[in-house]
């Protein structure tokens, strides 16, 4: 508990209740979820002006990508693991959401009779998991930087200046993530549909065994690729370096850019590897997210901090 209110206490007023000076030297309260609410809009609406701005300016001074190798992969997986069983039971706790969310995303698509949209849903997952990770990586922060790694602390990330450019860039993928579901529905009813299938035994059967089948997997795949690709080009490292650094979202998603540019194999190579643990980790009714998320999460900081100078 003190831990908690450590850390509310630092948003808005003491440990007691009792408010205290600001930077500014003004009192400080904990507000209300309402207002806090607002002000975190507030804060976005905010960004989104100077997000214009430093498009116009080109006085931002843009950090220095260098070339990775397969060992910096294997070593930013390795930290990750060390992360995760720093805080085994924080990083699981904090995830243990996204097991649930994929189970009533599994059970609303099966009532709904949108069988169809299982699998694309699954794999959709690959599109917004760096905002799904966001915690982690002030965890990962945190604890390099020497500091307590508790999973309250990656609620920080909601009193931090980056909260607005980080929500900026999770609507995007959002978009992305419905943008994929509409294009998987379009090809559904162009190949195998209008119909809906009697389970999803017989959409998988007709999707190996048939001529339309096989048109609607490869097109399904190449399809998917591209929003994957889309999402990995402006997300690979953006959320970690907003978190790090004062730079504004056109820095961060076109260092992002950077290096899916430098390092075209062994992004490709990251991109795959996150697709597919998530994919594995999405088997066994979705609990195998407890460890993956945590894991790809903390991984990603890491490799940040080596791809980024």
């Amino acid at each position: 508990m003190t831990d908690i209110t450590s850390d509310i206490g630092t948003a808005g007023g003491g440990t007691n209740g009792t408010p205290h000076p600001d930077a500014e030297g003004r009192d400080r309260t904990i507000g209300n979820p309402v207002s806090w609410a607002m002000q975190s809009l507030g804060r976005a609406g905010s960004h989104a002006a100077e997000t214009v701005e430093e498009i116009r300016s080109d006085s931002a001074a843009h950090p220095e990508v260098r070339k990775i190798t397969m060992e910096d992969l294997r070593a930013a997986l390795t930290a990750g693991w060390s992360d995760f069983t720093a805080a085994r039971s924080d990083a699981m706790f904090l995830v243990f959401i996204y097991p649930l969310i994929g189970v009533a995303m599994v059970s609303l698509g099966f009532r709904l009779e949108m069988i169809p949209l299982l699998f694309p849903m699954i794999m959709g997952f690959a599109l917004i998991g760096p905002v799904a990770a966001i915690g982690l990586y002030e965890m990962s922060r945190r604890r390099e930087a020497g500091e307590e790694m508790r999973w309250m602390a990656a609620f920080s990330v909601l009193r931090s200046p980056a909260f607005g450019p980080i929500l900026l860039l999770g609507l995007y993928l959002g978009g992305l993530f419905v943008g994929w579901m509409l294009a998987a529905q379009f090809i559904y009813v162009l190949t195998l549909g209008p119909e809906m299938p009697e389970s999803a035994l017989a959409l998988f059967t007709a999707a190996l065994t048939t001529p339309m089948g096989w048109v609607m997997t490869i097109a399904g795949t190449l399809v998917g690729a591209g929003f994957a690709l889309a999402a990995l080009a402006v997300s690979i490292v953006s959320f970690p370096l907003l978190l790090d650094r004062p730079v504004g979202l056109p820095i961060a998603v076109s260092t992002s850019m950077e290096m899916l540019r430098k390092n075209r194999r062994l992004s490709l190579t990251w991109g795959a590897m996150v697709g597919s643990l998530l994919v594995v980790g999405s088997i066994p009714m979705f609990l195998g997210l407890v460890i993956v998320v945590p894991l790809l999460g903390h991984a990603t900081w890491h490799l940040y901090r080596r791809a980024v100078v």
